[in-house]
Order: structure tokens, then C-alpha cells, then sequence
């Protein structure tokens, strides 16, 4: 599913995501859950990967160091791919990512040769729709076909009153002007996502199948990050991208179809999608992640989704030692009962259900440091 390209590794903790959500919110938390058993923790944490997770990762920060005043904690959202690229080397402990590992470019066994040889623990921190971001004058709401989303983002349709759109919006008034369709430029999960989704979906209009550097003949503006995109919509005009729905920055966000009905991206409409979604087989009893279903006519599913997960070894060991147990620690934070209602109300993620929070709570109760 990924990709050949080169990645670029950046340094873990050099960007260090901005604590804005105040303390006392953070406290609401219960402290003997949000502390992960010990307020005795000591030491810095530097981890990284899917910008999509910044917000997220930001909000869970704040609640672990409000209950571990002594460690300090850094996400760098350099993306799925550097994100992955800095777990395998060893420079991160722990990374996001939005794609789980596989071995289309070795990475599962790079991944498992990290951990000394045991498979990687790999588990999903929360699901979050991709919103498809719109600023385009005169409209407010819109409905778009995946076939014709496709035709978007592939160059194939190209006005705004195109008989594709002008079908599913008959009340809206679409300007006769041209699209500025906007994408990611870096190595992104959130774009590996976003192209299977259409892959599956609208094969006949999307021929690039599933990708996580943006197709160079489908054109576009391409924009570094989530952020990027983000800004790039907002600023330009008549423009459409896909970014993390938590970090849609207050844009008009277009509502997808779905059998015979259109989807908004809320958290609880992709947080539906893994219940008809089934596990990838093969995997070792480390790894939980899904074989999305994007075909789904379910009412209330909105399809086009990420689940994130989060990546670490089973064993830490030697030098690792302490960045082993402040991985375990924060790590049980995240997806605890707190840590993912946190997550929800701060960044607007989609929390796992509590029979899923328990199994991957269980994963990550069993990592050992030695």
C-alpha cells in the first residue's frame, strides 16, 4: 500500500508542540488514572510522527505532565513516514503514525529487528475523519459524490459548476470558476488514507491506487503538513483539500456520500467505522489494526477516515531503559479511559470503545523494561 521514496529523517524534539490547553482543564482528569500508577516519574520523552495527531498529541501532553509535573514531553509531527523512519533508527521510542506497518518496503521487519527481534507493539490511539476542507464563494454546504471527489483531486474535474457537483447541490450556488485543489506535498498517512479510500471507492477515477506521496500528473497545490493544507484552503480562493477534521481550523467541511445519503465528518460517525470494519489477518498478537471498510453503505458512516495508531516495543532494555518507562507511562495515559475523553474534548478525536480501549490498554500494560 506505500509507496518507494526517500524519506527524510529529522532529529526527534525539534519541534515541541505548544501546551495550550490550561492546566486546570487538564485537571479534570482523574490524577490516579492520569498518572499511570506513579507520580514519581522523572525525564524527557521525545517521540513523534503523523502532524495529523498533533492537536491530539497536544492534549494528551498536557493531561499526562499536569499528573508527572517532572517529565517533559515532545511530539515532533514530521509526519507518518519520518515518524516510522525515526522509530526504526531508534531515535524515537515511540511514534504516530497513520498508516500501520507493513512489509511493502520492509518496514515491519526493519521494525521488528529494532526491538530485538520481537514484532512491534502497534495499537490505535483514536479514529478521525478526513475532512475535505472547502472555501469556495457563495457556499456553505456541500455534498460531493466519491466519484466525484475523485475527479476533483485527480484534475478531471475542474470547475466548480461542473454537472458532477451541480447534481449532488441543487440549492447551492456554485460559482463558474476554476478549482484549486489542494494536497499534500510531504510523505503523509493522512494522504496514503485519503488515496485508498479512493482507490476502493472510485477506481475509475482515481488510477494513482493507494499512495503516500501526492501523484505529480494529478496536479494541485501541494502544501507541507496538515497545517499547510490547512492554511493553503484558507487562504486561497475556490479551494478544496483533506486535512484531520480536528485540525480544520473552523472551515466549511463537505459531506460525503454514503449509499444513498451524504456523511459530515464528525467524530462519531467515523468512530462507526471500525465497528463494520474487520482486523487485518496475519498480524501478531502485538499489532491491532484494521482493514478500513470504505465501501460501507451504513447509514451514519462517514468512510473517508484515519486510524492512528501509535508505535513501541514490547521490551525496552539498557539505554533504553528510562525512555522505556516513560513510553509505557504515557502511553497508558493515552489510551485510558481519561486520556481518551481528554483527547475527544480537547482535539475533537474520535475516542476507541471501551471493549477496544481495554484490549489495547492490556497490550500496553504488558511492555516490560529491564
Amino acid at each position: 500500500m506505500k509507496s518507494t521514496s526517500v524519506r527524510t529523517v529529522a532529529a526527534p524534539g525539534i519541534v515541541a508542540l505548544a501546551l495550550t490547553f490550561s492546566a486546570c482543564s487538564a485537571g479534570n482528569a482523574d490524577d490516579g488514572d492520569a498518572a499511570s500508577g506513579s507520580n514519581d516519574l522523572a525525564g524527557q520523552l521525545a517521540g513523534g510522527g503523523a502532524s495529523s495527531q498533533e492537536a491530539a498529541q497536544a492534549a494528551w501532553i498536557v493531561g499526562f505532565q499536569e499528573a508527572n509535573p517532572d517529565v517533559t514531553v515532545t511530539f515532533d509531527p514530521i509526519g507518518s513516514g519520518g515518524g516510522r523512519e525515526n522509530f526504526i533508527s531508534g531515535a524515537f521510542p515511540f511514534a504516530g503514525s497513520d498508516a500501520y506497518l507493513t512489509d511493502d518496503e520492509g518496514e515491519l521487519t526493519a521494525a521488528t529487528e529494532r526491538c530485538n527481534g520481537e514484532a512491534p507493539v502497534e495499537i490505535p490511539n483514536y479514529v478521525s475523519p478526513i475532512a475535505l476542507i472547502f472555501n469556495v464563494e457563495g457556499v456553505d454546504e456541500l455534498n460531493l459524490a466519491p466519484e466525484t471527489v475523485a475527479g476533483i483531486f485527480a484534475g478531471e474535474i475542474t470547475e466548480w459548476d461542473a454537472p458532477e457537483i451541480a447534481r449532488d447541490n441543487p440549492d447551492a450556488d456554485l460559482p463558474s470558476a476554476g478549482i484549486n485543489a489542494v494536497h499534500r506535498s510531504d510523505e503523509s498517512g493522512t494522504t496514503e488514507n485519503f488515496t485508498h479510500y479512493l482507490d476502493v471507492v472510485a477506481g475509475g477515477a482515481w488510477t494513482a491506487g493507494a499512495v503516500e506521496v501526492w501523484p505529480e500528473e494529478f496536479g494541485g497545490e501541494g502544501a507541507q503538513g496538515t497545517s499547510g493544507v490547512v492554511s493553503a484552503v484558507k487562504s486561497g480562493t475556490n479551494s478544496i483539500g483533506y486535512a484531520d477534521a480536528s485540525q480544520a481550523g473552523g472551515l466549511a467541511v463537505a459531506n460525503v456520500g454514503v449509499g444513498s445519503d451524504f456523511v459530515g465528518p464528525t467524530a462519531d460517525a467515523a468512530a462507526k467505522i471500525l465497528d463494520v470494519s474487520p482486523r487485518v489477518e496475519g498480524r501478531d498478537d502485538s499489532s491491532i489494526v484494521f482493514d478500513l471498510d470504505y465501501e460501507t453503505d451504513e447509514a451514519g458512516v462517514y468512510p473517508i477516515v484515519l486510524t492512528s495508531y501509535l508505535l513501541a516495543c514490547p521490551t525496552y532494555s539498557g539505554d533504553e531503559a528510562e525512555a522505556g518507562e516513560l513510553t509505557k507511562a504515557y502511553l497508558t495515559y493515552v489510551v485510558s479511559e481519561d486520556g481518551q475523553a481528554f483527547g475527544a474534548e480537547e482535539a475533537g478525536s474520535a475516542p476507541l470503545s471501551d471493549e477496544l480501549r481495554s484490549e489495547v490498554s492490556d497490550l500496553v500494560e504488558g511492555i516490560t523494561v529491564e
